[in-house]
């Protein structure tokens, strides 16, 4: 397969939107991430300083094709809203960083070939 790092992460401003939805105990957090590779996307990372990644759960993988919401977990509430956000494939490659603000509205994830 070529190299990941040609991938690039897209900044979406669609329709798609990033949701604030009022919670009792607080808010929660949710954006949408699209697949518009043909890999797998194993694992989608985040760090506000762009050196040291958490991840989001995605379980099995975000599939070719495939749209699912993510949810930030409230142990992040306390975080900045820019994050650096990469995604891992099936294969081990790893696309480009890009800083993305999630508190800004109407913001969706694609990941492009």
């Amino acid at each position: 397969m070529k190299k990941m790092s040609a991938k690039v992460l897209l900044l979406a401003l669609t329709f798609t939107t990033l949701s604030f939805v009022s919670a009792f105990a607080g808010e929660e957090y949710k954006f949408k991430v699209t697949n518009n590779t043909k890999t797998v996307i194993k694992k989608i990372l985040v760090s506000e300083d762009g050196q040291k990644y958490g991840f989001f759960d995605i379980g099995s993988g975000i599939k070719p094709g495939q749209t699912v919401t993510l949810v930030w977990d409230k142990s992040t509430n306390n975080e900045e809203c820019k994050q650096h956000v990469k995604a891992v494939y099936a294969d081990g490659a790893e696309s480009e960083p890009a800083m993305f603000d999630f508190c800004d509205s109407d913001v969706a994830l694609e990941f492009n070939d």
